[in-house]
C-alpha cells in the first residue's frame, strides 16, 4: 500500500522524534533507586569528604539517596574496575581522581581495563593543588632555598609520598626532574603516616594534597614552600607557587564523576546538570574552599578532554622516572 506524501512525511518526523521523546523519558525517569559513588580510597579523605558533599546534594535534588562506597585498594583501580564492570544504567558511578587515575593507565601494565575508554566523564567537581611542605625546623625556608641546600647536600632529602606512583610521588619527581634536586624516596602507606614522620622530622618533603595538609600548614605544624598549581590556592593565598620559581611546572588534583560505558547520554547529561547546581550553591563552594579546593564545572565533554591530557602528561613523568608500582 502506497502511503499519501502527507502521511509518510508525518510517520518519518514522529520516527526522527523518537530518540528525543526516549532520552526525555529517561532523564525524567533516573534515579528510581539508590545510587552508589564508588570512592577508591578510604574515609576520611579529600575524595570521600568531596564525595560526600555532592552525593548528599543529589540525594536531596533527585529524591534517592547517593551511597558514598569506599573501595580502596590498588591505587584506586579496584574501585574503577567495579565501575566499569558495572551496568551502564546510572546506578554505581566512580569518584574520578586525576592524576590517580590517569598515573595508573602508564604505572600498570596489566590493567584489565583502559580508563579513557571504559569510563564515560560526567562531570568535573574541584581542582586543587598539592603543598610543598617541609617541617618547620628546616633550613630553607623557601623553593629557591631549598633547592640549593639540596644541592649542596647530595643524598640528604628524604622525599615523602603515600605510595609508588601516588599524585603525591609524581609531583615530586616532576619537580626533582625539572630542578635538578636528588632525593631519596620514601612511600608510605597514605598520607598520614607521611605527614606524621614529616611533622617528627623523619623525612625533609612532602608534596601533600591540600585537603589532607591544610590544617596541619594553618597550625603551624607544617611549613608551605609553595602550592603546585599554576596560579596561587585561595585558601593560602599568601603561598607562592612552584612555578614562581620552577618556570612551567604545574601539578593539580582533579576530582569529578565518571560512569560506566555505554551509560545513557541522557542519565549522563541529567547528573552532569545536577553537579554543575552544585558547583554554584554558595555553601557547597564555601566547604570546598575551606579544603583549598576550586569548583571546576564543565560539561562532560570538557571532563573527557581533561582526563586525556592528564593521561599524557603524566605517563610522560612515570617513564621518565622509571616509576614502578609497589
Amino acid at each position: 500500500m502506497k502511503l499519501p506524501r502527507r502521511n509518510f512525511l508525518h510517520l518519518a518526523a514522529s520516527a526522527a522524534a523518537l530518540p528525543a521523546v526516549a532520552r526525555t523519558a529517561w532523564a525524567q525517569a533516573y534515579p528510581a533507586r539508590p545510587v552508589r559513588i564508588v570512592v577508591g580510597f578510604p574515609p576520611g579523605g579529600g575524595a570521600d569528604i568531596v564525595a560526600r558533599l555532592i552525593g548528599q546534594w543529589l540525594s536531596e535534588r533527585l529524591g534517592q539517596p547517593f551511597i558514598i562506597e569506599n573501595r580502596p585498594g590498588a591505587a584506586s583501580n579496584i574501585a574503577a574496575e567495579a565501575v566499569i564492570r558495572s551496568p551502564p544504567d546510572g546506578y554505581t558511578v566512580l569518584l574520578v581522581t586525576l592524576p590517580a587515575n590517569a598515573i595508573n593507565a602508564t604505572l600498570y601494565d596489566k590493567l584489565k581495563f583502559n580508563f579513557i575508554r571504559d569510563i564515560a566523564p560526567v562531570a568535573a567537581l574541584t581542582r586543587d593543588p598539592n603543598v610543598m611542605l617541609v617541617n618547620p625546623s628546616f633550613p630553607a625556608k623557601t623553593v629557591p632555598e631549598f633547592i640549593a641546600y639540596a644541592k649542596a647536600n647530595p643524598g640528604k632529602i628524604n622525599m615523602a609520598s603515600s605510595g609508588a606512583g601516588a599524585a603525591q610521588h609524581v609531583a615530586g619527581e616532576l619537580f626533582m626532574a625539572m630542578t635538578g634536586v636528588q632525593k631519596n624516596h620514601v612511600p608510605y602507606r597514605g598520607a598520614a603516616p607521611a605527614l606524621t614522620d614529616l611533622i617528627s622530622g623523619q623525612v625533609q618533603v612532602f608534596f601533600d594534597v591540600t585537603t589532607s595538609s591544610i590544617e596541619h600548614i594553618k597550625a603551624g605544624r607544617l611549613h608551605a614552600l609553595a602550592v603546585t598549581s599554576a596560579t596561587r590556592s585561595e585558601a593560602l593565598p599568601d603561598i607562592p607557587t612552584v612555578g614562581d620559581f620552577v618556570p612551567g611546572y604545574e601539578a593539580s588534583n582533579f576530582r569529578g564523576v565518571g560512569a560506566p560505558r555505554n551509560t545513557h547520554p541522557a542519565i549522563v547529561d541529567k547528573l552532569n546538570n545536577e553537579i554543575n547546581a552544585a558547583l554554584v550553591d554558595p555553601k557547597i563552594r564555601t566547604r570546598l574552599s575551606d579544603l583549598g579546593a576550586t569548583v571546576l564545572a564543565g560539561s562532560p565533554a570538557d571532563f573527557g578532554k581533561l582526563i586525556v591530557g592528564e593521561t599524557e602528561k603524566w605517563g610522560q613523568v612515570v617513564r621518565a622516572a622509571n616509576i614502578k608500582p609497589e
